[in-house]
């Protein structure tokens, strides 16, 4: 099947939409992050190093995902991978701690601040990464690339304009966390199958069962996460 033909199959939109999804919703601290930067700058320069250091880190994670994609190729990293990610899921529904990046970075004009979004955003994008990775892997192979590209290209805007709204709608309807963190275990159960180790021991003994082990993992992380959350200290005002 050819790149173009592989575009019009369902696989190929699924991934896309699991990319876009899981790449908004971790991306909140990132947007608290690039306001804190931008906060001290003259209003003119605001916009352009919220754009600038939000394409940047982009741009960033593009290379830093594609490079965790060819690591997904060996046996047992993806399986390290579906662990890390449902840790990762589970932690999403924890309290809200103090975890955000605390910025310093007022004086040093646009470049310091874009600077500042571009470190913040390096120490805070492996959940992302791994998540994006992931997603795409559960695509087409011959379209992974493209997906990764397309994915997180449509993120850009999405994430400077939509960001901030994504976190005060997640105050308001902490559900959308819970579904956040779930899809996250989804991705890593259809993940952990394709595992180069275990792909046709898995797929000669139970089929085409991939979507199961999702949903299995997506309960897992969200009965782990809310596990977690009960036994902090201040979890019940903040449930």
């Amino acid at each position: 099947m050819t790149l173009v033909e592989t575009i019009g199959t369902l696989p190929f939109w699924k991934a896309l939409m699991e990319i876009i999804i899981v790449n908004i919703l971790l991306s909140g601290d990132n947007a608290v992050v690039i306001a804190l930067a931008a906060r001290s700058l003259p209003e003119r320069q605001q916009k352009q190093a919220i754009i600038w250091g939000s394409a940047a880190a982009i741009v960033m994670r593009v290379v830093l995902t594609v490079f965790a994609v060819h690591l997904l190729e060996y046996p047992y990293l993806k399986l390290v991978g579906a662990v890390l990610l449902i840790w990762i899921g589970a932690k999403m529904l924890l309290p809200e701690g103090d975890e955000e990046g605390d910025d310093h970075a007022g004086a040093g004009g646009m470049m310091a601040a874009v600077r500042t979004i571009l470190i913040a955003d390096l120490v805070m994008s492996l959940d992302n990464v791994i998540a994006v990775a992931a997603a795409a892997e559960t695509g087409p192979a011959e379209a992974r690339f493209v997906l990764l590209i397309i994915g997180l290209g449509l993120s850009i805007p999405l994430i400077i304009l939509g960001s901030k709204v994504l976190l005060k709608l997640m105050s308001r309807w902490p559900v959308i966390i819970t579904l956040g963190a779930a899809l996250l275990g989804f991705v890593a159960g259809e993940m952990a199958v394709t595992d180069p180790s275990i792909d046709d021991w898995f797929h000669s003994h139970f089929g085409h069962l991939d979507y199961a082990v999702g949903l299995a993992c997506a309960v897992l992380v969200v009965v782990i996460g809310l596990s977690w959350a009960k036994s902090k200290p201040g979890a019940r005002e903040q449930a």
